[in-house]
This record gives C-alpha cells, sequence and structure tokens, in this order.
C-alpha cells in the first residue's frame, strides 16, 4: 500500500513543524535554565545577609529576655523600697 505524494509532503510538513516546535521548546528549556542559574547566584549573594537577619533575630530575643528580667527585678526592689519607706 503506497501512500499518495500529497500524503507524504504532509507528513514532511508535520516533521518540519514538529523539529521547530522542538527547537522552540529547546531554546524556552535553555532560557528557564538560565533564569535559574541567574536567581540561584542571587540567592547565594543574599545568604551572608540572610544569616545577620537571622543573627540579630537571635540577639534581640535575648535583649527582649533580659529585659523582662530587668523589669521583673526592678518591681521587686520597688516593692521592697516601699516596704522599707513605710517603717
Amino acid at each position: 500500500a503506497r501512500l499518495p505524494l500529497r500524503d507524504y509532503h504532509l507528513l514532511e510538513n508535520m516533521n518540519k513543524l514538529t523539529s521547530l516546535k522542538y527547537m522552540e521548546m529547546k531554546d524556552i528549556s535553555i532560557n528557564i535554565s538560565r533564569n535559574l542559574q541567574d536567581l540561584n547566584h542571587k540567592y547565594a549573594s543574599l545568604q551572608p545577609y540572610l544569616d545577620q537577619i537571622n543573627q540579630i533575630e537571635e540577639q534581640v530575643s535575648s535583649l527582649e529576655q533580659a529585659a523582662y528580667k530587668l523589669d521583673t527585678y526592678s518591681k521587686k526592689l520597688e516593692a521592697k523600697f516601699k516596704k522599707l519607706e513605710k517603717r
């Protein structure tokens, strides 16, 4: 069973279109890969700052705890002072 010539032309055109589509997809994937690499480099350059932010956050937390303890201590001292004042 032989295919008519127009069917061969149709198949040839379909193959050409498919090939073009695959080349487009290849270009798109190359661009995506480049963009991903760029993003990874940018994230890596931000990492030291993110580490600093985490460190500052820990220090602020420690300071808050110290301030709370200091507040509690000063309230106790105030209460003792008022007690002594009344004598």
